[in-house]
């Protein structure tokens, strides 16, 4: 099963598959990378995925780097309901416009709620196909000024949407998937720079991975809408000018209706490595449910009535699909920092099992290697494994490259007479000798530089 050599969603399709068979092809490096990460059931849960040890490594290392970003750029992290009433939905307006893409929750027993007659529609929930309500209500719970503006949160919650199941696809079309949710709550004079902000993002964070084709969309109108023509006229406006900005005059296109039911919004789509186009990231203006949450804040002069304008955004959008697209990017060559094999120490015999694995706990960090009964809370921790089966150096050499480990450390007696180690990558045989200290630091430099 060579991942390079199958399309996108045929590649997902075996890799999540839970009855995934050995190649009897030698050149199996990329399936052997890959096929411990992660697996979809239909039978249980379906459209949803299971994350496994090393599918986990990744997913938090794309949501850690998401939320420092995060951090950066002014937001404040959230965390919110998985389930509402559906009351809340009505006002947000998704009952209308999306509940056919959502989940109905009722419990079983009634009799553990307050039913009074006629309210049993009070007893309905809805799973959460998105954030902005919540984030909205969390605006509204304070008196607002706009001297706080603009607000940012952002939120990692899982989300659920009720996808046709002929259109479930591997990672790239989930009903249960995470999203780099954020929402800004601005004025009117926000607006160019927050949008410009989060395009500076995309782009930023789309480079550390090597990604540098990037389509932008307008997405306008639909039939279906909130609001009235004349503010979604506005709306589109202001996304035109700021893509003008941002990429330039003729580097985006149009979406003819193809906005949220609440506000035209901006997509942003990458190719992946079989050509195949995705949405990732977007970026959507939203006069509506401020409108509908009567959110207010204080101006200047002291007026009271103002309404915020909201701007949702995301950067990876789901980070299951862009995870899809980094499985082929890469071709099961992660990247050192993102990796969840970042190295393998090999003892050439039983005799250099202890030097081995006391650099394990080195390189592991101080989570690990540390004297206190606690471990801290910050530090560069790496994923080191030790291979000590009675099998020949060169075997465990190969099977450490093919199973993706960015580097492999040779420890036999020349190394510990001399106080060092050989450390070779995964893609050149140089051998270089160095001592504890000095992996550890190459490996905090790469981890650094997002190498």
């Amino acid at each position: 099963m060579l991942i390079r050599n199958i399309g996108l969603r045929r590649c997902t399709r075996r890799l999540l598959s839970t009855k995934i068979k050995e190649s009897s092809s030698t050149n199996t490096s990329h399936a052997i990378s890959n096929r411990q990460l992660l697996y979809t059931t239909d039978a249980a849960s379906p459209g949803s995925i299971f994350f496994l040890p090393h599918g986990t490594r990744i997913l938090n290392k794309l949501i850690q780097f998401m939320k420092n970003q995060q951090i950066k750029y002014g937001f404040q992290e959230v965390v919110t309901p998985l389930i509402f009433k559906t009351k809340l939905w009505k006002k947000s307006g998704h009952w209308d416009n999306y509940k056919d893409d959502m989940f109905k929750v009722v419990g079983f027993d009634m009799s553990k709620e307050e039913i009074t007659e006629g309210s049993i529609e009070e007893h309905e929930y809805g799973l959460k196909p998105m954030n902005c309500p919540s984030h909205c209500m969390i605006f509204a719970k304070f008196d607002r000024s706009y001297n706080e503006l603009p607000i940012r949160y952002s939120d990692f919650s899982s989300l659920h949407r009720n996808e046709a199941s002929g259109a479930l696809s591997g990672l790239t079309r989930v009903r249960r998937f995470h999203q780099d949710d954020g929402h800004i709550f601005c004025n009117v004079s926000h607006i160019d720079q927050e949008i410009k902000n989060t395009l500076n993002l995309i782009k930023d964070t789309y480079g550390v991975f090597g990604i540098t084709k990037i389509d932008y969309y307008l997405s306008t109108r639909p039939e279906k809408y909130m609001g009235d023509v004349d503010t979604w006229d506005e709306a589109e406006s202001q996304l035109k000018k700021v893509l003008n900005e941002s990429t330039g005059e003729g580097a985006w296109q149009i979406r003819e209706g193809d906005g949220a039911f609440y506000g035209p919004k901006i997509d942003v789509l990458l190719t992946d490595a079989f050509n195949k186009k995705h949405q990732v990231g977007t970026i959507q203006l939203d006069f509506q449910l401020p409108k509908r949450f009567d959110l207010k804040y204080a101006a200047e002069d002291g007026s009271r009535d103002n309404q915020p304008i909201l701007i949702h955004r995301a950067v990876f959008g789901s980070l299951e699909r862009f995870f899809a697209i980094l499985l082929d990017h890469y071709q099961g060559k992660w990247p050192f920092w993102i990796n969840p094999r970042q190295a393998m120490i090999i003892p050439v015999n039983d005799s250099h099992v202890d030097a081995a694995e006391k650099l394990q706990r080195k390189l592991s960090g101080d989570i690990i290697n540390t004297d206190e009964s606690i471990s801290p809370l910050t530090g560069f921790n790496f994923h080191v494994d030790v291979d000590k089966r009675a099998a020949t150096v060169g075997h465990r050499t190969k099977e450490a490259i093919q199973s993706g480990n960015s580097y492999i450390i040779l420890i036999g007696d020349r190394d510990i007479a001399n106080g060092t180690y050989s450390v070779r990558s995964r893609d050149d045989r140089k051998v270089e000798n160095l001592t504890g200290d000095e992996i550890y630091q190459k490996f905090v430099d790469l981890e650094k530089k997002y190498q």
